[in-house]
């Protein structure tokens, strides 16, 4: 069997590979711990591992794409910036290391909420907003049909926008939206208002259950995370924006305050920007990472030639 696709999703705590055929099919998927604070090279030895054992005979592969967590070169694959997640993973050059692993195929790298954002396109979609909000939270821009990477910092980094209150992100910098949206920062303000130390999940469960404190910060969460999208949206002419990502499992919290301020702020053809949930849930960076090799040209085994 010959074409075979795999999409890699490197995250901060786990690895995902999925397997497609030529048609994007998924044919079979493998995940385990990222090794991320091991360094680069034992987060791509356990990537080739999973895509090894899921496609053993290198020759029926013929391309590898790799959503990376971080800030990437989307030329050489390279990892300019991480978050502290990882250990010994920025500069990194992914491209070549992963295909050095497996034989010559050729690998492809982005930013993981570009592959997100890619595996929820929907077909003849061509300007999406999409919002990953777990741990942090990232974003991706897809404009004119195609993706947004920008400078030395990437595109799309709605995280570490805005000034919504005085809260420290996890940049540095003062009152972004990831210090009051992202999973951390849900059970950081959680504790700091209660003195009790939950986890994100079990803050809405709290707040699912009446806490009015848990609610609060759930409440802050959403309308925050609306105004940037609404902000986002609204520069770049973007009517539909996809979220994703472990937080957003909470939407029965956030629905409300996100679609109240995406209201009051309305594009200028009047209507709020549109919102849909991620369909391939924890699958979405790796299927969009595999398409991103349709069409890639599979150079000799060096290690076979």
């Amino acid at each position: 069997m010959t074409g075979l696709r795999a999409g890699v999703d490197i995250g901060g705590t786990k690895t995902l590979v999925v397997v497609c055929d030529e048609e994007g099919r998924e044919l079979g998927s493998a995940s385990a711990p990222s090794q991320s604070h091991r360094g680069g090279a034992a987060i791509l030895d356990r990537a080739a591992e999973l895509v090894s054992s899921l496609v053993p005979d290198r020759a029926a592969l013929a391309g590898v794409g790799v959503g990376a967590a971080g800030v990437v070169d989307p030329v050489t694959g390279t990892v300019l910036v991480t978050g502290d997640s990882f250990t010994g993973w920025a500069g990194t050059p992914v491209n070549a290391e992963l295909s050095a692993r497996l034989g010559g195929v050729p690998v492809r790298t982005v930013n993981d909420v570009d592959g997100f954002l890619l595996g929820e396109l929907l077909p003849g979609e061509r300007n999406v907003l999409g919002v990953a909000v777990g741990t942090g939270v990232g974003g991706a821009l897809f404009v004119d049909g195609r993706l947004l990477y920008g400078g030395e910092t990437g595109a799309g980094e709605i995280g570490h926008i805005g000034r919504y209150g005085e809260e420290r992100c996890t940049c540095g910098q003062i009152g972004h939206l990831e210090a009051y949206a992202a999973g951390r920062a849900l059970a950081r303000r959680y504790a700091e208002a209660t003195g009790r130390i939950l986890t994100a999940e079990a803050v809405a469960e709290e707040a699912l259950a009446g806490d009015q404190a848990a609610q609060a910060v759930f409440a802050d969460a959403g309308r925050f995370l609306g105004q940037a999208i609404a902000h986002a949206a609204g520069l770049l002419g973007l009517a539909t924006c996809v979220l994703g990502g472990s937080v957003i499992k909470s939407w029965a919290l956030l629905e409300k305050p996100v679609r109240e301020a995406l209201e009051e702020r309305p594009l200028l053809s009047g209507k709020p920007v549109a919102i849909r949930l991620s369909r391939h849930g924890a699958k979405s960076v790796a299927l969009g990472a595999a398409g991103l090799t349709a069409g890639i040209q599979r150079l000799p085994d060096v290690s076979n030639p």
